[in-house]
């Protein structure tokens, strides 16, 4: 059974992986960058600041520091338990696939980027869907083209993906929840 969903999971990272082409590697290795999207964490900040003052946005850039260590960490877990090569790590690989990130990596599952754009994708559009109530829907898409990004360039199964997004939005919610409940109990609108 495990056999078969890795053998699938290999299958359908060849596909997407092959679907790339040169036109649009350097958007690709642009929107995988980490860096790239600083500018709408920075709106998105600033946003909360808006429409929950400044009080709420202390709150809300602890919990998020706290929400990226928390996924970051877990990812390493993962990564250090199952110990899954990275598709571009795998020499079986090398000659059906297109490896164009800048570096492989040991193990892969599952994806640090994202579980973590997925957790900022929920945790901000949850927070401000009663000011903007399709930007959730905005944000996770965005999350999904930064997940795809990660198999375009080599570096990831499209289980791994799955799997980091699972996590991310868990953890999104979670800590959602949990900046509602500090706000509630230490802020006075």
């Amino acid at each position: 059974m495990v056999d078969e969903l890795i053998r699938l999971d290999t299958e359908l990272f060849i596909f997407l992986n092959n679907l790339g082409s040169i036109t649009w590697d350097s958007l690709w290795l642009v929107i995988t960058n980490k860096l790239t999207f600083i500018p709408l964490y920075l709106v998105l900040l600033f946003m909360l600041y808006k429409k929950y003052g400044l009080k709420s946005l202390l709150i809300f850039v602890v919990a998020i520091a706290l929400m990226i260590t928390f996924t970051d960490q877990i990812t390493n877990v993962f990564k250090r338990t199952f110990q899954r090569p990275r598709p571009c790590g795998v020499a079986d690989l090398a000659d059906q696939i297109r490896f164009i990130a800048v570096r492989c990596g040991k193990y892969g599952f599952f994806s640090g980027h994202s579980s973590n754009s997925m957790a900022v994708a929920v945790f901000a559009g949850l927070l401000l869907k009663p000011y903007f109530k399709n930007l959730i829907l905005l944000l996770v898409f965005w999350s999904f083209i930064v997940a795809y990004s990660r198999i375009y360039v080599g570096v990831h199964y499209p289980l791994d993906i799955f799997c980091g997004m699972t996590f991310g939005a868990l953890s999104g919610f979670l800590f959602y929840k949990l900046s509602q409940y500090v706000l509630a109990k230490y802020v006075k609108n």
